[in-house]
C-alpha cells in the first residue's frame, strides 16, 4: 500500500536525497553571484563582460536545456535523469573548482547547467511518483521551499566559503554530490519512464542556446566594439538567423521545445512575455546590487551576503497575501502593483545610493521596495501562467515558463554589464537602474492584459484557476523570487 507505516522511512529517505541535489544546484547558483569580484581579483586582466558569463553561460545552458531535458527525463525514467544529473553537476563543480583559467571556468559552468537541467525537472518527478495524489501540492510546496531557503542562505554561505578562497564555492558541492550518488543508487525508487515517444528536439534547443547566448554577447561586446560595428552588426545578424531556425525547427519537430498551443493560449503568452521583462529587471537588479556593495563600498563578501537577506525575507510574506486577493482582483492589478514596487525601489537607489556607505537609510528601502514587487510578480505570474493551462500541459508550460525566465536572466546580467560601462562607474550603475526600471515598467504594462476579476466569464474563470495554481506554484515562484533577489 502506498501510504503503509514500511514505506514512509524509505520515502522520507528518498525525499531528503532528492532535495539535496536541489539544495545542490540552488546553493551554487547564488553563491557564484557574490564571488564576482573574488573572480575579478584572481584574473584581474579580464573585464566584467568576460566574466559575466560565468553566470550568463550557465544560465543561457539551463534556460535552453530545461524542457528537453524534463522530456528526457520522462522517456527514461526519473532516477536515472536525476543521477546522472548529479554525476555531471558533482563533476562539472570539480573542474570548477581546478579551473586554471578563466574559459576553463566558464565551459565548466557549461556542464553544471546541463547536468541541472536534467537534475531539477527528474527531482520533482521523483517526488511526484514516490507520494499519494492526495500529498503531492504538500511535497511540491516542500520541494520549493527547500529550494528556497538553500538559495536565500547562498550569499551568507558564499561569504564564508570565499574567505580562504573562490574555489571553495564550487568544492562545497562535491561532498554533498557525491553522498547524494552513492545513497541515491541504491534508496531512490524506480518508476516505469511515463513518455515513450520521440526524443524531444535536442537540435531546437542548441539553436535556442546559440540564440540567446549570441544576442548576450551582442548587447555585452556592443560598448566596446561600436553598437553598429562591423563585429556587433554580425552577431545581430547571426541572432536572427539563429532564431529563425529555432521557429522553423519549433514548427515542424514533434516534440518542440515550446508546443504551438502555449503560443496561442493568450493568457499564457502574456505571461511569458511578462516573465521575460521581469527576470531581465531582476537578474540585473541582483548583480548590481552584489557588485555595489562589493566594488563600491568595499563590503566583504559575507557582510554583502548578510546585506541582501531582508529584501528576500519579504518575499514569502508578500507572496502569502498576494495570493488571498488574486481571486478578488484578478492577476493583473498585482502585477502592475508589483512592478511599480520593484521600480520604486530601482528609483530608491539611483537617488540615494553613495560611495560613502548608508545600508539603512539608502539600501535598505530598496531592497524591501524590491522584495515586496518580486513577491506580487513572480508567483502571480507563474501561477497565471500554469492556471491557463490543460493539465496535460501542466508540467511542459510550467518549464516553458521557467525557461523564459531564465533567458530574461541572461538578458539581465548582459544589459547590467553593458550599462555600467569598463570600467564600473556611478553613472553606469544609475544607468543601468533606469534600463532595469523599464524592463520592469513594461511588466506592469504586460500585465494589463491579463484577467481582471469581474470582466466577463472567462477573465473570472481564468482569475480563479490562477488562484487553485497558486496553491501548488506560488510556493516554488516564491522560492524562486526570495533567491533572485538577494
Amino acid at each position: 500500500m502506498a501510504g503503509s507505516a514500511s514505506d514512509r522511512p524509505p520515502r522520507a529517505f528518498a525525499a531528503v536525497l532528492v532535495c539535496a541535489g536541489v539544495v545542490l544546484v540552488n546553493l551554487d547558483l547564488f553563491i557564484v553571484n557574490v564571488a564576482m569580484p573574488s573572480l575579478a581579483e584572481t584574473w584581474s586582466g579580464s573585464s566584467l563582460a568576460d566574466l559575466s558569463w560565468v553566470l550568463n553561460a550557465y544560465t543561457v545552458v539551463f534556460a535552453a536545456l530545461l524542457v528537453p531535458a524534463g522530456r528526457l527525463s520522462d522517456r527514461i525514467g526519473h532516477r536515472r535523469a536525476f543521477l546522472a544529473g548529479v554525476a555531471v553537476f558533482t563533476l562539472a563543480s570539480a573542474l570548477c573548482a581546478a579551473a586554471p583559467e578563466l574559459a576553463v571556468l566558464v565551459v565548466a559552468r557549461l556542464g553544471q547547467a546541463v547536468g541541472a537541467a536534467l537534475l531539477m525537472p527528474a527531482s520533482l518527478g521523483l517526488l511526484l511518483t514516490s507520494y499519494p495524489p492526495e500529498r503531492r501540492g504538500t511535497v511540491i510546496r516542500a520541494w520549493a521551499a527547500i529550494g528556497g531557503i538553500a538559495a536565500a542562505v547562498g550569499p551568507v554561505l558564499g561569504g564564508l566559503l570565499l574567505e580562504p578562497g573562490w574555489r571553495w564555492v564550487f568544492v562545497v558541492n562535491l561532498p554533498i554530490g557525491v553522498l547524494t550518488l552513492v545513497f541515491g543508487a541504491r534508496r531512490l525508487p524506480d518508476p516505469a519512464p511515463t513518455d515513450r515517444g520521440p526524443l524531444p528536439d535536442l537540435v531546437g534547443a542548441t539553436l535556442l542556446t546559440a540564440a540567446i547566448g549570441a544576442l548576450s554577447l551582442g548587447v555585452v561586446r556592443a560598448p566596446d566594439w561600436g553598437w553598429w560595428s562591423g563585429r556587433t552588426v554580425g552577431v545581430w545578424v547571426a541572432t536572427l538567423v539563429l532564431v529563425a531556425g529555432f521557429l522553423v525547427r519549433n514548427g515542424r519537430h514533434p516534440r518542440p521545445v515550446v508546443e504551438g498551443a502555449l503560443v496561442r493560449n493568450r493568457v499564457y503568452a502574456v505571461s511569458g512575455v511578462a516573465n521575460i521583462l521581469f527576470g531581465v529587471a531582476f537578474a540585473g537588479m541582483l548583480i548590481s546590487a552584489t557588485m555595489w556593495m562589493q566594488t563600491v563600498w568595499g563590503w566583504s563578501a559575507l557582510r554583502t551576503g548578510l546585506g541582501t537577506v531582508p529584501g528576500p525575507l519579504c518575499v514569502p510574506f508578500v507572496t502569502i497575501l498576494a495570493g488571498r486577493y488574486v481571486a478578488r482582483v484578478g492577476p493583473g492589478p498585482l502585477v502592475v502593483l508589483g512592478g511599480i514596487s520593484f521600480s520604486a525601489g530601482l528609483g530608491w537607489w539611483i537617488l540615494r545610493l553613495e560611495p560613502h556607505a548608508h545600508y539603512a537609510s539608502d539600501f535598505l528601502p530598496g531592497s524591501i521596495l524590491g522584495g515586496i514587487g518580486v513577491g506580487l510578480v513572480l508567483p502571480t505570474l507563474i501561477a497565471t501562467a500554469t492556471g491557463a493551462l490543460t493539465p496535460d500541459r501542466f508540467a511542459t508550460g510550467s518549464g516553458v515558463i521557467t525557461m523564459l525566465r531564465q533567458v530574461g536572466a541572461a538578458l539581465g546580467v548582459a544589459v547590467f554589464v553593458a550599462a555600467v560601462g569598463a570600467p564600473a562607474t556611478l553613472d553606469g550603475y544609475d544607468r543601468a537602474w533606469y534600463i532595469l526600471g523599464g524592463a520592469t515598467l513594461l511588466t506592469a504594462l504586460a500585465a494589463l492584459f491579463l484577467p481582471r476579476a469581474g470582466r466577463g466569464a472567462g477573465a473570472g474563470a481564468g482569475a480563479g484557476r490562477a488562484s487553485g495554481a497558486a496553491e501548488v506554484s506560488a510556493g516554488s515562484a516564491a522560492s524562486a523570487a526570495s533567491a533572485t533577489v538577494n
